[in-house]
């Protein structure tokens, strides 16, 4: 597969939130960006809080952004403060350096778009982004 699929996207994104009430998970948001950074899927479960799209969102949109998972933005974020400072100006403030921002990869290592969850614990919010990905056959890439 070359690109992520509005089909797909959705298949992900609905793939986490059962996943996570499966698990227990406190309510979710999940947001699907494609490649180049359109937006092709966001549902946010009932009983989310007001942001957590937004942040999930943030997730998403700094790993694709910066070509790395967010768990490694998390580890920058502690590493390097200033440089995740400038890049979180640089996309617009849309980078949330924590786990949950996941990239989506086909089978050679190509980036074809990123999941972000948000609403529980970060682990647990990665865990339901990689279900999604898993489920359309597709390769997670958190950052770890």
């Amino acid at each position: 597969m070359t690109e992520l699929t509005l089909e797909a996207a959705q298949t992900i994104a609905t793939t986490a939130l059962k996943t996570a009430r499966e698990k227990s998970f406190k309510p979710l948001a999940v947001v699907v960006y494609d490649a180049r950074g359109a937006l092709k899927a966001l549902l946010s479960e009932d009983g989310t809080s007001i942001k957590r799209a937004e942040i999930a969102m943030g997730k998403a949109y700094g790993a694709l952004a910066l070509g790395v998972g967010s768990r490694a933005l998390h580890k920058m974020a502690t590493d390097r403060p200033y440089f995740i400072a400038s890049a979180t100006h640089a996309v617009g403030g849309q980078l949330v350096p924590v786990p949950g921002g996941v990239l989506i990869k086909d089978g050679q290592g190509r980036v074809l778009g990123s999941v972000g969850v948000s609403g529980d614990t970060s682990d647990n919010d990665e865990i339901a982004a990689a279900a999604g990905i898993e489920a359309v056959g597709m390769v997670f890439d958190t950052g770890a």
